[in-house]
């Protein structure tokens, strides 16, 4: 089953479609708005309270989200104007409340961030019941969607901090897919091998995806790679910590050289 494929099966999509990552893209009740937005401002506006369609969320937090820093004269009648323009846009039924607004999605409504988060729960539990292949699907669709550049164009504080959270389901995920390869083992060795590898090249100090990575490199033949990971770790830490690696780590280091 294909990646997207996957996704759709997961998330029960209607025809309520949200991109927050990557392409941005708005689809409502079938129909595409995303190109009708009031500028950036109006996507911005729209994204935020999109990943919190759950919360209300108080007209001072919304002005702080969208002028972190050059305030407009009259930031109230800005606020206004751009809920006004995106009311109009998705429909005063969706957009909720004065003081405290939230977006009222419809239940089956597909937002991508929602489903990532989704998908990596669904796959870090498989992994706690040792279902390897059912970890693999999830994880996969997390991977693809918490690659994608949240907000691509936008530097606002809110959105590094989300684009933080994105990174850390990817990492997660990666190591769900490392750990369901390394354990499915044959021809998935590879591909747990790479997503081992994508983790250490976003954090080369996690001993976690080391682990699973050295585990991966002897399962595949490759014990003298495996100890070389654990060197460049090691390594790492002293120089950069002062510490040594984890019990964890050590102990699949002293495996590997015992065997």
């Amino acid at each position: 089953m294909a990646i997207q494929d996957i996704g759709e099966t997961l998330a029960s999509a209607g025809e309520t479609r949200i991109h927050l990552c990557g392409k941005f893209s708005v689809r409502i009740n079938g129909q595409r708005v995303d190109e009708g937005f009031p500028g950036r401002q109006g996507r911005l506006l729209f994204a935020y309270l999109a990943s919190r369609r759950s919360q209300s969320n108080t007209r001072a937090e919304l002005a702080r989200i969208l002028w972190p820093e050059l305030v407009p004269d009259d930031p109230e009648i800005a606020l206004a104007a751009l809920l006004a323009k995106l009311r109009k846009l998705v429909g005063k039924d969706l957009l909720l409340g004065k003081q405290d607004l939230h977006l009222a999605l419809p239940d089956n409504s597909w937002v991508d961030i929602e489903l990532a988060q989704t998908c990596l729960q669904r796959a870090e539990s498989a992994i706690s019941a040792s279902d390897w292949r059912g970890a693999w699907g999830p994880a996969q669709v997390a991977v693809h969607i918490a690659t994608r550049t949240f907000m691509a164009g936008f530097e606002h504080p809110w959105v590094q901090g989300m684009r933080a959270r994105l990174l850390d389901v990817q990492m997660r995920a990666n190591e769900c897919m490392a750990a369901s390869g390394f354990n499915l083992g044959g021809a998935e060795l590879l591909t747990a091998e790479r997503a081992a590898r994508r983790v250490l090249d976003l954090n080369p100090l996690r001993e976690s995806a080391c682990k699973l990575l050295m585990q991966v490199l002897d399962a595949g033949g490759n014990r003298a790679e495996a100890l070389q990971a654990y060197e460049r770790i090691r390594a790492l830490m002293r120089e950069q910590l002062g510490v040594s690696p984890g019990p964890a780590l050590q102990a699949i280091h002293r495996q590997l050289l015992q065997q």
